[in-house]
């Protein structure tokens, strides 16, 4: 199982790489979890659409070997703990390459949105791209410690 996460945008302050770091170290080699950074297109000489239809040829690109592509979108389902521990569970058992996408500034086009299996919400209250990423690394290691019945969650 490889879990990479794809997300727009480089700049993070040092506090949420500091945060993405110690969650990498706890989870297990087995998980294979990387994070894509895409660069920015630019906001200043490109429409919405365009920004995100010269994002969305880069997250593809980073997403090639990808068998199982899953956008989060505001509008997307929201997953409890449990369910994207059960989640994990069959990426493990089906030994998937997944690719879990966090769009631009203007979000994600039609375009990646059509070609992936899930559209997920983090949460909805609005988050900066860089909190959001620090929350999905968080939550793989808690559906992690679910699944090994690891005391990090309580119920």
């Amino acid at each position: 199982m490889r879990i990479n996460l794809i997300a727009v945008g480089k700049k993070m302050p040092e506090w949420i790489s500091e945060g993405i770091e110690h969650y990498k170290k706890q989870l297990p080699k087995n998980y294979n979890f990387v994070i894509t950074s895409i660069e920015s297109q630019s906001r200043k000489s490109n429409s919405p659409e365009m920004t995100k239809s010269l994002e969305a040829k880069l997250i593809l690109d980073a997403a090639s070997n990808a068998t199982l592509l899953i956008a989060f979108d505001e509008l997307g389902k929201q997953q409890t703990s449990k369910e994207l521990s059960k989640s994990i569970e069959k990426w493990q058992l089906n030994a998937e390459d997944v690719a879990l996408i966090i769009g631009g500034a203007d979000g994600l086009s039609s375009e990646i949105k059509q070609k992936c299996m899930f559209t997920w919400g983090i949460s909805n209250l609005t988050l900066t791209h860089s909190m959001a990423r620090l929350i999905v690394i968080e939550q793989i290691y808690r559906g992690y410690s679910l699944l090994n019945n690891h005391p990090y969650h309580r119920s």
